[in-house]
């Protein structure tokens, strides 16, 4: 017992040192210290079942971060693991990039060639239930532990999406997830296509490399980015590919509480398609580094945008280790556009709004509007 209170204090003082730097609150701190620890007390001794302490104060760990934004969390040692098992472009699961919002856990985006894509998932999907077990009330990371199992397993998840009165069950089986970020392919003899699904280490040298190929086809003269259903990645890429298309100019600038952190990133000279005309897909699963690109292309009227307002998920986190093994994924930065405008929550809106027009919307098929309609503005 001794030792459950003098752990209970510990994290007391760690909550007190955090919310005392979020908050500029004048309410006296040391009263909801007093009142956090009144509460816990409460519900270790009348809850109407014994309750595990350590779940107890992770939860209470997570609350803290996710009151800030969907994007915050606290990662338990278990967690912190399986997330950089899966940062090395190989893992087990569904394939689908989500977030919190509400209480219950929405789709980014379905990665292409997934588990989750093929059943029908969409970017926008609310995750209701995983099984027989409601999503409200549980924290992202838990909700994401639910969803892991064994390759080869199965998975019923219902959803509720927008437009659709009634939920949508999906039964999925859960396997390997290997991450091509680009694929290519010429249309019309005289477009070249190139379709990026993330921003991973080698994005960039495997869009140049595929770009270097289509300029050596005298009969391409026209281009097509396809960033839908893009979750986003790393901003070092994501810097790299808008400078690929930009001669001059302001590509990105991230905004943090310490103005000494603020920072700028400028285009080189130099446009690896000569000016060459720049069609850029865009939809609700576009985020983070897609946005930034398919953002500044806007601002620089290098590119025109296709199809849908992107996500919105203009804001940097940085993944902060904890002597637990844990880590804690915290929101220390935003993101602004060349214009100015900040991405986050409001995303980027395309020059043109052509809508997915068929609940079965899968990219590179007949029934893909979006792309139908870029490859028509090309060929006039």
């Amino acid at each position: 017992m001794i030792r459950v209170k003098i752990i209970i204090f510990f994290i007391l003082l760690n909550l007190f040192l955090v919310k005392n730097f979020l908050s500029a609150s004048e309410e006296n701190i040391y009263d909801k210290i007093d009142l956090f620890g009144e509460v816990l007390n409460k519900i270790n001794k009348e809850y109407v079942e014994e309750i595990d302490q350590s779940e107890a104060m992770d939860a209470a760990i997570n609350g803290v971060l996710q009151s800030l934004d969907p994007y915050s969390a606290y990662m338990s040692p278990e967690s912190f693991e399986n997330m950089q098992t899966e940062t090395s472009g190989e893992f087990g699961g569904l394939g689908i990039e989500v977030s919190m919002e509400a209480g219950v856990v929405k789709v980014i985006s379905p990665l292409d060639d997934s588990p989750a894509y093929e059943a029908g998932v969409k970017a926008g999907d609310y995750i209701v239930k995983i099984n027989d077990i409601q999503v409200q009330g549980k924290t992202l990371n838990e909700a994401v532990e639910i969803m892991r199992g064994p390759v080869g397993s199965d998975i019923e998840i219902t959803v509720r999406r927008k437009g659709v009165k009634k939920a949508l069950v999906f039964n999925i089986t859960r396997k390997i997830i290997k991450v091509r970020s680009v694929k290519s392919k010429i249309i019309d003899n005289n477009i070249g296509y190139i379709r990026l699904t993330a921003f991973n280490e080698n994005s960039s040298n495997q869009i140049k490399k595929k770009i270097n190929e289509f300029n050596k086809n005298e009969n391409i003269e026209k281009f097509i980015l396809d960033l839908r259903n893009n979750p986003g990645g790393l901003l070092s890429q994501a810097i790299k590919i808008t400078d690929f298309f930009l001669s001059s100019g302001e590509i990105v600038s991230t905004k943090s509480r310490q103005e000494n952190e603020n920072r700028k990133w400028f285009a080189q000279a130099g446009d690896i398609l000569n000016g060459e005309t720049l069609v850029v897909l865009i939809n609700n699963g576009s985020a983070s580094a897609s946005e930034i690109v398919a953002g500044a292309l806007k601002d620089h009227k290098r590119a025109i945008l296709v199809g849908e307002n992107s996500y919105g998920k203009g804001s940097v986190q940085s993944i902060i280790p904890l002597r637990n093994k844990g880590a804690i994924r915290l929101t220390i930065s935003k993101y602004y556009l060349p214009s100015g405008e900040s991405i986050s929550e409001v995303g980027v809106s395309p020059d043109i709004v052509i809508a997915e027009d068929n609940d079965n919307f899968r990219i590179d098929t007949d029934s893909d509007n979006q792309l139908t309609y870029a490859i028509k503005l090309l060929n006039g």
